[in-house]
């Protein structure tokens, strides 16, 4: 038999992430979070060609991107409430990571599993962070597919896109569990 890692599979079968709302500061100082980053870059890499990267957006950034967001929201012609949500990811953030999909050249590695690894490093960030004790959420929204608004706020190069944004600081109200899904009914067994 395998040896078990209990706490580990305890946390994965409970884990939960925290709305972005909730997260208040004190939020990870650099060298902690290097710890979470390093944790996330622990993902599945096929070919390892590292078809992401990470752009941390500290305090100080915030305001910036939710007047950009919020001025990009309008010249869209977004609705009001539209427009307020695009500005509140980051009127209302501490501390977030920007995981950025990387598409590289590779003659053996399909463009799909460059974004399949980027997706696996903004989960594994999530759960790093949450296993370290702070509320963490993995938010996308409009704003982070809009190309003018990742040019010119997160410096993104026409190969690079959002593939999440982390949320991360200290929980301030614990939510109720979710519904979950029923696994039993989602999955196929193939004996033969």
């Amino acid at each position: 038999m395998p040896e078990k890692n209990s706490a580990a599979l305890d946390f994965l079968l409970t884990r939960r992430s925290r709305p972005a709302k909730t997260l208040a500061e004190p939020v990870p100082g650099r060298e902690e979070l290097m710890t979470l980053l390093t944790a996330a870059g622990r993902s599945p890499d096929h070919g390892k060609l590292e078809p992401w990267r990470f752009i941390v957006l500290e305090k100080g950034a915030m305001p910036r991107l939710a007047e950009l967001a919020g001025a990009r929201a309008a010249a869209e012609g977004r609705a009001p409430e539209d427009i307020e949500k695009a500005r509140n990811q980051f009127d209302q953030g501490n501390l977030a990571v920007v995981v950025v999909e990387i598409q590289k050249e590779s003659d053996k590695i399909p463009a799909l599993e460059m974004t399949y690894s980027a997706g696996a490093v903004c989960l594994a960030l999530l759960n790093a962070a949450l296993a370290a004790g702070w509320g963490a959420n993995w938010l996308s929204g409009w704003a982070s597919h809009d190309a003018a608004f990742c040019r010119e706020g997160l410096g993104l190069d026409e190969n690079e896109r959002v593939a999440g944004i982390i949320h991360i600081g200290t929980e301030r109200a614990a939510p109720p569990d979710r519904p979950r899904p029923d696994i039993a009914t989602l999955t196929t067994w193939v004996a033969s």
